[in-house]
C-alpha cells in the first residue's frame, strides 16, 4: 500500500498495525517513495546468540573433511629442487 506523507500524519496509528500484520506501507512524497513500514524483529538475547554460535560451529566441525595440511596442499607444483616443475 502506497500512503502519502501527508495523509499517513491523520492514520498513522492504522498504518503501524497494517504493517505489523505485515502489510508493505510505503510513505510517497510527491509520488516518490521515500519511506517503508516494518515490523521490528525482535533481538535474540546474548545466551541465544551464544547458542546459535555454537550450533554453527559444532554443525561446521562435523561436516569437516580430514586432509592434508593446507600449507602442503600445493607440494605438488614444485620439484625437489623447491623450484617450480
Amino acid at each position: 500500500m502506497r500512503v502519502s506523507v501527508t495523509e499517513a500524519k491523520g492514520q498513522l496509528t492504522e498504518l503501524v498495525r497494517r504493517a505489523e500484520a505485515g502489510d508493505e506501507v510505503i510513505l510517497t512524497r510527491h509520488g516518490h517513495a521515500v519511506a517503508r513500514l516494518a515490523p521490528v524483529t525482535p533481538t535474540p538475547d546474548r545466551r541465544s546468540r551464544r547458542a546459535l554460535i555454537e550450533a554453527v560451529r559444532a554443525s561446521a566441525a562435523a561436516k569437516a573433511a580430514p586432509g592434508p595440511s593446507a600449507a602442503r596442499s600445493q607440494d605438488f607444483l614444485y620439484g625437489d629442487d623447491g623450484l617450480p616443475g
